[in-house]
């Protein structure tokens, strides 16, 4: 079995590289739709939730950025273009939502899809003792299962 400088067999981080590439395309509508709502959003509670967006697309910013170096840590090229990124999305696209409740909905959706994404690089990289992988997706479940739970809350 070949290993890459870090230690990892090769074929099997290709792989892995595949998966970081769709949840990065994932990551960067989920947070396309997150400005949309954070600019269009209207209602009583505009103030609440126009911060909520923001707090939520910065950290998606910043997701974004350590998916990519976990590519480039592996060995891969992340991928860069709109066209790449919707032609591996997987959630809905959030276009013209002002509505609070529809808003929170797509959130919890968008999380939810970007989880079983996530679960499916952590069980591949588990395979071959990618920790720097693994922990990478394991902070990001935490979080969006507590974000999830957290828009739930509201939805109810």
């Amino acid at each position: 079995m070949k290993l890459n400088t870090i230690g990892l067999p090769v074929q099997e981080t290709e792989k892995i590289v595949v998966e970081l590439n769709v949840l990065l395309s994932n990551f960067q509508v989920y947070y396309q739709s997150l400005r949309g709502m954070h600019w269009n959003i209207r209602g009583k509670r505009f103030f609440d939730l126009h911060l909520k967006f923001e707090e939520l697309y910065n950290d998606s910013q910043l997701k974004i950025d350590l998916i990519a170096e976990r590519v480039l840590t592996l060995g891969g090229t992340p991928l860069h273009t709109f066209e790449d990124y919707i032609k591996h999305n997987q959630l809905e696209v959030g276009k013209d939502i002002s509505n609070d409740e529809k808003a929170i909905q797509l959130i919890v959706d968008s999380l939810a899809s970007l989880l079983m994404i996530e679960r499916k690089i952590l069980e591949n990289a588990s395979a071959i003792n990618d920790e720097g992988t693994n922990s990478m997706m394991s902070d990001f479940i935490v979080e969006q299962e507590k974000t999830i739970w957290m828009m739930q809350a509201w939805l109810a």
